[in-house]
């Protein structure tokens, strides 16, 4: 019973990080705008969304190759000075300019270099979670202005294929999570299921053995015990082990900014008219409750102990979620699916 507590209180946390970045991209939006952070001139143009796709095959290869020739740490680099931008972005919007240089407000400037240092120097859990919470709420504000709600529909799509694909096809993103976990950086979220979980002292495990597991060997090692987090146990021991005795679990980043973008874009490209709730206009809000639907059914899925794809559920909740919402309000689909001037 202790240990079905301990899972329930791991997978409030997702949900808890997943709200937070929702909630916090809904709230970026209109501050990014008024700050000129929209990247693009025209967000309805639906190629933004295939250069965006573009850029995240041409940095998985990059990711891939790094970690073959064992340059990963210029990998980690990369990824720490990501997070502290990305959180500069926050920063700047939140933080009052009380003391400002060259035009930079120092406040934000000094939080997110306070941020890229804990994750260099520090890289425990709840570094890794918060600093990527924020990273998340900022890179989906950021899309969630830049892309129209058609860009958003079709990077949602394409990228839930991909991952399909990448994951239960090529397999080419078990091997990149692998890599990326042994980097502690806010890529992977880390979710730990005891009180005394240090991830620091903890044995990453290897998804790509996990899946190259058949389910007869993993049924035999259900009485396997996960890594304890003091890091005696080797790799296969938390691999095999029977998820309702594993000391973490783990969730990428990317499912939880992804959908979110969608969030942010239908909330921020809604007409005025559209019926809003507690301020969030419904096709935004439904597309929130579909996207915890997905993750559900994801969490689910992943507790039987076995690697998963994220976003074709995730992204596939989100997007019926948003037309549900869109119709209820008498958006017709042409126009709810960003399709009008097109036809």
């Amino acid at each position: 019973m202790e240990r079905r507590w301990r899972i329930l209180g791991g997978c409030g946390l997702i949900a808890g990080i997943f709200l937070f970045v929702q909630l916090g991209a809904l709230a970026l939006v209109q501050p990014f705008e008024s700050a000129g952070y929209q990247a693009v001139e025209d967000p309805s143009d639906p190629t933004n969304s295939l250069m965006y796709i573009g850029a995240i095959l041409v940095a998985t290869a990059v990711m891939l190759l790094a970690f073959r020739y064992d340059v990963d740490q210029l990998i980690r680099g990369l990824i720490v000075f990501s997070a502290a931008w990305l959180s500069l972005y926050v920063f700047q919007v939140l933080v009052p300019p009380v003391f400002t240089y060259a035009g930079l407000n120092v406040g934000a400037v000094l939080l997110a270099l306070g941020l890229g240092t804990a994750l260099l120097v520090y890289p425990e859990w709840y570094v890794i979670d918060s600093a990527g919470a924020v990273m998340g709420a900022a890179a989906a504000g950021l899309f969630g202005i830049s892309f129209g709600v058609l860009p958003a529909l079709v990077l949602l799509t394409v990228l839930a294929v991909y991952d399909a694909i990448s994951v239960y096809g090529t397999e080419h993103m078990l091997t990149l999570a692998s890599g990326v976990m042994d980097l502690r950086v806010p890529v992977v979220l880390v979710i730990p299921m005891t009180l005394s979980y240090s991830y620091l002292d903890a044995t990453t495990p290897n998804p790509t053995a996990e899946d190259e597991t058949s389910d007869d060997s993993a049924a035999a090692n259900d009485d396997t015990e996960a890594t304890t987090g003091t890091g005696e146990a080797d790799e296969s021991d938390d691999v095999h082990a029977d998820p309702l005795e594993r000391d973490a679990l783990f969730i990428g980043l990317g499912d939880a900014i992804i959908p979110s973008i969608l969030v942010a874009s239908a909330a921020f490209f809604a007409s005025s008219d559209v019926l809003s709730v507690f301020g969030v206009p419904l096709p935004a809000l439904t597309a929130m409750v579909g996207s915890y639907l997905g993750l559900t059914i994801l969490l689910w899925m992943v507790l039987k102990g076995r690697a998963h794809a994220g976003l074709p559920l995730l992204n596939g909740g989100t997007i019926a979620g948003y037309i549900v919402g869109a119709l209820a309000t008498g958006i017709s689909l042409v126009d709810a699916l960003g399709l009008g001037p097109y036809l």
